[in-house]
C-alpha cells in the first residue's frame, strides 16, 4: 500500500508533466516507462536496504525463526523476490494511469 500511495501520489503531481509530454508526441509506453523506471528505483533501493539490514541482524533472526538458518539465501531470494512482485503490481496501476493521460485534460489541470 504504501508504494502504491507513494506512485499514485507522484502521478498525481506529475499529471501536468505528462500531459506535455504526450502533447508534444511522447508515447503512451514512455510515459508507462516513466512511471516504473520511478517505482522500480524506489523498490529496488528498499530491497536492498532491507536485505542489508536482516544481513547485519541475524542475531535478532536467529531466534525468532525455526527450520531455517539465518543467512539461507534461499529465504532472501524469496522475501527480495515477493517485494519485488508486490512492488511492481504495485506500481503498475498508476503507471497505466499515467500512460492514458489525455493532455487536454492534463494541460487544463491545475
Amino acid at each position: 500500500m504504501g508504494i502504491f500511495s507513494v506512485i499514485s501520489y507522484t502521478v498525481v503531481m506529475q499529471t501536468h508533466e505528462i500531459g506535455i509530454r504526450m502533447g508534444l508526441g511522447a508515447q503512451p509506453m514512455q510515459a508507462l516507462g516513466l512511471v516504473m523506471k520511478k517505482g522500480m528505483c524506489l523498490i529496488l533501493a528498499g530491497i536492498a536496504i532491507g536485505l542489508i539490514a536482516s544481513y547485519f541482524l541475524t542475531r535478532l533472526l536467529a531466534s525468532q525463526i525455526w527450520g531455517v538458518s539465518a543467512t539461507d539465501p534461499s529465504t532472501f531470494a524469496a522475501a527480495a523476490s515477493l517485494a519485488l512482485f508486490v512492488g511492481v503490481l504495485a506500481c503498475l496501476i498508476p503507471a497505466w494511469r499515467a500512460s492514458r493521460v489525455d493532455p487536454l485534460v492534463a494541460l487544463r489541470y491545475e
